[in-house]
């Protein structure tokens, strides 16, 4: 059974940085696209960033491009979200994903596409 476990949420003043860890079981990430998405109150679940399938293959959200960085370990089945300056439109709930590595680059932003997905961690920006 494949299960994907997040921390590393939590509150943090604008400006600051969060690092959000995913913890997976059951899969290994060989071969296969790992992403985080948010969703915000009453806002819809939105993309943030992913790798396709190999490490080198990462696509960002415009809005995240230049201060989130995701990478993974793959040895250690987890995969993480760098976050710097955090402001408050950052505040959600943050997911992460795993398809079975059928995900094609043109759905890649889409949360329809993956097949196994985290129970959320908090972030929370504000001061």
């Amino acid at each position: 059974q494949v299960q994907l476990a997040e921390s590393g949420g939590g509150l943090v003043q604008p400006g600051g940085s969060l690092t959000l860890s995913c913890a997976v079981t059951g899969r290994s990430f060989t071969g296969r696209t790992t992403a985080w998405f948010r969703q915000a109150p009453g806002k819809e679940r939105e993309f943030v960033a992913a790798i396709f399938r190999a490490i080198s293959n990462t696509y960002y959200a415009g809005s995240v491009k230049g201060r989130f960085t995701i990478s993974r370990d793959n040895a250690k089945n987890t995969m993480y979200l760098k976050m710097n300056s955090l402001g408050p439109e950052d505040t959600a709930i943050y997911y992460c994903a795993v398809d079975n590595a059928r995900i094609i680059l043109s759905r890649l932003r889409s949360g329809e596409a993956y097949d196994y997905w985290g129970q959320g961690t908090q972030v929370t920006v504000s001061s």
